[in-house]
């Protein structure tokens, strides 16, 4: 059974019902710098992280010629609608943080570029049955891949006072997070609360500065705990130093400072400690930032595209 037919055989048993959601939809955010950046080779072997609606695929295909080859993953079943008729396109239902094993499944060691936009794509936002917005009114879901058992629900009703203050403070920077969990830790019992606007309307008494950017940041935290996405970008990260290799380049497009610390930390050589230690304790650099200061959008680009506005880019050359 070939890798696509499998893809395709795991979709029947999914209980959502495709035909009832909008096709996935997803603005490519710094199309061309990044394309631009990550091309070195035209014959060369690529990967595109975070496939979504194609858009960043599409055009590296634009940039390869006929022996190119472009290993894409997603691991949300949604984005395989946009599989891209060409030969040279694999198309992978798997989360990131899983390439290297699933490219050594397919037969490759090394790469000569890998491409991650980070985050939630619009399609995710307006998508109002997957739960990612605080106008929603259905489920608080948040699943990236919808045949996982963890929902943004099953963590508020089921983790400890403990847990979800370090999950708001750490994935949220919510400086009030200590009695906004006392209180939802006392009443969620003897409330039912499991839509996302009943829960942004719970926590309305406890925000301060614009409401829209506080119930941002607080599902923002969730989302991520949800889905594992700062574990999985570091795995990324550590497996890229394996794959991509001398003079190949890794470019990262973040949306929050939690993702831009740990990308601009790791092209800094200062994680991970056990790996970039040479014999005489000396760190090294596994890739070298190309980009002095971090490559952002034009203002065409955020008029065009609003949600653009928060993106930074990082460009790192291996070095080793």
């Amino acid at each position: 059974m070939s890798l696509w037919i499998l893809l395709l055989w795991q979709r029947k048993f999914l209980d959502i019902k495709m035909s009832e959601i909008k096709k996935y939809e997803h603005q490519p955010v710094l199309l061309t710098p990044s394309v631009d950046a990550l091309i070195t080779d035209k014959s060369g072997i690529y990967v595109d992280a975070t496939f979504g609606g194609g858009g960043h695929s599409k055009e590296i295909l634009n940039h390869l010629n006929d022996d190119g080859k472009l290993y894409a993953f997603d691991r949300d079943i949604d984005a395989l609608d946009n599989q891209i008729s060409d030969k040279r396109l694999v198309l992978v239902k798997s989360d990131f943080r899983y390439l290297k094993k699933y490219l050594r499944y397919l037969g490759v060691t090394k790469i000569n570029g890998l491409l991650a936009d980070l985050g939630v794509s619009s399609w995710h936002f307006d998508a109002d049955q997957r739960g990612f917005s605080f106008q929603s009114g259905t489920a608080l879901d948040m699943r990236m891949n919808v045949e996982q058992d963890l929902t943004a629900e099953l963590v508020l009703k089921s983790y400890s006072e403990t847990e979800l203050i370090k999950i708001l403070t750490e994935f949220g920077e919510i400086t009030n997070a200590k009695p906004l969990v006392a209180k939802w830790i006392k009443e969620r019992k003897m409330i039912n609360i499991n839509t996302c606007d009943a829960f942004a309307d719970w926590l309305d008494p406890f925000v301060y500065g614009k409401r829209q950017k506080y119930l941002a940041q607080v599902f923002q935290a969730l989302r991520i705990e949800v889905n594992g996405e700062l574990e999985s970008l570091k795995e990324l990260l550590i497996q890229s130093g394996d794959l991509v290799q001398a003079k190949g380049k890794l470019v990262v497009i973040s949306y929050h400072s939690l993702e831009d610390r740990i990308v601009k930390s790791y092209f800094k050589g200062e994680w991970p400690i056990d790996s970039n230690v040479d014999v005489f304790g000396k760190r090294k650099k596994i890739f070298k930032q190309v980009n002095k200061e971090v490559i952002v959008p034009d203002q065409k680009e955020i008029e065009f595209n609003s949600r653009s506005r928060s993106a930074k880019m990082r460009v790192g050359e291996k070095q080793i």
